[in-house]
């Protein structure tokens, strides 16, 4: 009898998921950008090589840079090709999307993380989320809630049987 794989909660479209963003943050907006990308940087994500816990998003010159997410070449990738993992990417948004990200930039606390790398439509998208740091009081109460969202979960389980 063959062993049953673990099924992800990731659904089949989605690259990376930035768990520690919804963690440290309060998610105020969320939007799609699209993602400047070079051939063997698709390729690694086609493989799943891809880390962006630790990227942040970044404004410069009236344009949007992915900064710190890293990309691992592959083994077999072309030798003539210069792969730097870790470079900045700029992130493909119309002028009107990155003017509210830049007035909500400019509020006290307020920042732009990333939060999910996916496929759409065949191409490779980033969504992005406007979002204000939390205290460690507030991580502390979301940590207590979920514990009871599944306590009351496994009580009403129970009792249903």
């Amino acid at each position: 009898m063959s062993k049953k794989s673990k099924k992800s909660k990731i659904s089949s479209n989605t690259i990376a998921v930035n768990k520690k963003a919804r963690h440290d943050y309060f998610i105020e907006q969320s939007l799609e950008a699209g993602l400047s990308l070079e051939g063997w940087e698709v390729k690694s994500l086609r493989d799943n090589k891809v880390q962006i816990k630790e990227s942040y998003v970044i404004l410069k010159n009236n344009e949007l840079f992915l900064f710190g997410a890293h990309i691992s070449p592959l083994k077999n990738a072309s030798t003539h090709v210069n792969t730097d993992p870790t470079r900045t990417r700029k992130l493909l948004l119309n002028r009107l999307e990155i003017n509210r990200i830049r007035d909500k930039i400019n509020q006290k606390g307020a920042t732009v993380v990333p939060l999910k790398l996916y496929w759409a439509r065949g191409k490779v998208k980033l969504e992005i989320g406007v979002a204000k740091g939390k205290k460690s009081h507030d991580k502390r109460q979301d940590i207590k809630d979920r514990d009871w969202q599944r306590d009351k979960q496994r009580t009403l389980k129970q009792t249903n049987q």
